[in-house]
């Protein structure tokens, strides 16, 4: 999957767009170029239809003409779990947890370097192809149900709709019950992979995780441990 995968790049400005798709395309992946956000939503429509072959993972600046990041986005995850990295200018805190509270894999500042933009591509790439092959066997705490092969959460009867890193976090919870996990623990046991991003990363995705259980009575089951990390509840 990795050497082939499709990825779609929205960046209105021509040069680094070009310089994106170039560099890209030299490493073996299928590139598409969108310059818009309204050029970006056609794209991902035509994929949606099946008039265009799916994309394996989205690269969105936020300041677009047309549709904002945000709403690019937004718009992706309604329909999919693809990993969306962000690449934006905006460097500021809040800014990052609005992205990955709307569903955003990973946010890189402006400027970055290539390199760090092709390793993050390829863990991306890596947790997905292992995210499609995980075994069958469901997974139950209280009133929850997991479905690893499906990443699927159920709770209290209810589904509970995860983006792929949320599913991760809330599995590797699962797996051991027992652990108190500090945050870097956590984010690598749910990614399989060394952690690229800070604390408060971490406990955004865990406040976005409880935010989604609140409806069904479920989200006091991850516990905070203070100075520490997470774990489940006894």
């Amino acid at each position: 999957m990795q050497d082939t995968a499709r990825i779609l790049v929205i960046e209105d400005d021509t040069d680094i767009n070009d310089v994106l798709a170039t560099s890209l395309s030299k490493a073996g992946y299928v590139c598409v170029q969108a310059y818009s956000g309204s050029e970006a939503r056609l794209l991902l429509r035509a994929a949606e239809t099946g008039d265009e072959a799916p994309y394996d993972l989205v690269i969105t600046d936020l300041m677009l003409p047309g549709a904002s990041g945000e709403d690019i986005v937004r718009a992706i995850r309604e329909k999919s779990d693809a990993p969306v990295i962000v690449v934006s200018a905006r460097t500021d805190a809040a800014d990052k947890v609005a992205l990955l509270e709307l569903g955003a894999d990973d946010y890189l500042s402006k400027p970055f370097d290539l390199d760090e933009l092709h390793a993050r591509i390829a863990v991306q790439l890596r947790h997905a192809a292992r995210s499609a092959g995980r075994g069958p066997n469901a997974l139950r705490y209280k009133d929850w149900t997991l479905d690893p092969e499906a990443r699927t959460l159920t709770a209290a009867g209810q589904p509970v709709r995860l983006t792929r890193l949320e599913y991760g976090i809330v599995e590797a919870l699962v797996r051991r019950p027992k652990k108190v996990f500090t945050k870097r623990e956590l984010f690598e046991a749910a990614w399989q992979e060394e952690c690229f991003v800070e604390d408060k990363a971490v406990n955004v995705h865990v406040s976005n995780i409880r935010g989604k259980l609140k409806a069904s009575g479920t989200d006091g089951y991850i516990e905070t441990v203070w100075g520490i990390g997470f774990k489940l509840a006894d």
